[in-house]
């Protein structure tokens, strides 16, 4: 059995990655990225947290967020959107019972300085890009560089 261990810092900035099972391309419908903005919607109004940047391409996220003081508890966070999407979107289950929509884990990395900060926002920004999805950052319209930021405040 595998130990993470996770850099849990109480007011923390991340730069996080979720992927979905298999890689499956489970947002690239409408539906489905809209019930990820009602999870984010859902899980910050309970345990509040800031989008700096994210992206949502269809087999993966990427995001920074800012916790609160005091608060360091993004894996609760995680759990909480993840089981939110998965609920409703995933049909299948593994041999522990678990739906099958999301990989496992996360990643995360702190953020360390405004340099870090920026080439993290950076590669969010320009990741549908470098998967050959549009030209321009702007042209994605599941990201924090178009309208999205704003439909999960």
């Amino acid at each position: 059995m595998s130990h993470y261990r996770r850099a849990y810092i109480p007011g923390g900035c991340y730069f996080f990655t979720a992927v979905t099972h298999h890689r499956e391309a489970w947002f690239s419908t409408q539906e489905n990225v809209d019930r990820l903005r009602e999870a984010f919607r859902h899980v910050k109004n309970r345990h509040p947290f800031a989008i700096d940047a994210i992206v949502v391409l269809p087999d993966h996220i990427h995001t920074v967020w800012r916790l609160p003081d005091g608060d360091a508890d993004f894996s609760l966070r995680w759990r909480l959107l993840k089981h939110y999407v998965a609920i409703k979107l995933s049909n299948g289950t593994n041999n522990r019972g678990e739906k099958q929509f999301w990989q496992r884990r996360f990643w995360e990395h702190v953020i360390r300085g405004e340099t870090d900060w920026r080439n993290h926002i950076d590669y969010i920004h320009y990741n549908p890009v470098k998967h050959d999805y549009v030209t321009t950052p702007a042209q994605w319209p599941y990201s924090s560089n178009s309208q999205f930021k704003t439909l999960v405040k």
